[in-house]
């Protein structure tokens, strides 16, 4: 081999084994935030988060202080890294463009369901809400996934690392556009993690019906229902930022709020 050939030969090999460098824009957003001239501001955060973080809860104290009694934010409890790597818009479209997701309608029941390509998802519907929709006129991708056909990333997901006697793990992906989320609902208890974005969450105790209309959105609740709440009808409530994962106990209602463009991931415990 030819002296100078060597050089050339090892930058190619390195090259190919280094990983992927992220596209234009994606190194902090992953590319989801488009924002162009004339993009609405981003929903703002909460003044005072009310929902405990914590950094080095154990199995025992996560049981004893928040299972089965109020949501807790958990910070570094798993490594998921690479997965959030996956979940950027140029990969996310590469590997699924083609494939087709199932969208529900923001509304507390959400009786409808769309199905479109993937790629006609993220270029054509994943927009900021406009403040006027009601909940049957926004279509969100959130649930609904082919295990089959997504299985090639959800292997790559590292989930909180408790569970609860009796239940089974289950995963549910999401991407949404600023402003969107969905209104008051409960079910069993679960995580959700943010991958990219920020989300806003809003939280009530089985026994404290929060006051909302099925088929308005959250940001028309935020807007016109929130400021009337005296300070103790208010709920719990705090942003989730990207690589935090909230827990919510059985029955809990939420509401939740993209503050931008989001990619998020939720393991439910049923």
């Amino acid at each position: 081999m030819a002296a100078g050939a060597r050089p050339l030969l090892l930058l190619v090999l390195w090259t190919l084994a280094a990983p992927a460098r992220p596209g234009p824009g994606e190194a902090g957003d992953g590319g989801w935030q488009r924002r162009g001239p004339g993009a609405p501001a981003a929903v703002a955060e909460e003044q005072r988060c009310t929902v405990e973080r914590r950094t080095d809860l154990s199995y025992a104290a996560f049981v004893q202080h928040y299972a089965f009694s109020r949501p807790v934010i958990l910070q570094g409890l798993t490594d998921n890294s690479r997965f959030r790597a996956l979940c950027s818009r140029q990969r996310l479209l590469a590997s699924f463009g083609d494939s087709v997701v199932r969208l529900s309608t923001a509304n507390t029941y959400s009786y409808q369901k769309v199905d479109l390509p993937f790629q006609d998802y993220v270029e054509h519907l994943l927009h900021p809400q406009d403040p006027a929709s009601l909940g049957n006129d926004t279509l969100y991708f959130f649930g609904d996934n082919n295990f089959t056909e997504w299985a090639s990333l959800f292997r790559h997901y590292s989930p909180p690392p408790f569970g609860l006697l009796g239940t089974t793990p289950a995963y549910s992906f999401g991407i949404a556009g600023a402003g969107s989320g969905v209104p008051f609902h409960w079910h069993g208890p679960g995580f959700s993690e943010v991958i990219y974005g920020r989300k806003r969450w809003f939280l009530y105790p089985p026994e404290k019906t929060p006051e909302f209309h099925p088929n308005k959105t959250t940001l028309a609740w935020l807007r016109d229902t929130y400021p009337t709440l005296a300070p103790s009808a208010r709920p719990l409530e705090c942003t989730i930022q990207a690589g935090e994962v909230l827990y919510f106990p059985d029955r809990w209602w939420h509401a939740t709020l993209n503050l931008d463009t989001s990619v998020f991931i939720s393991t439910f415990l049923s």
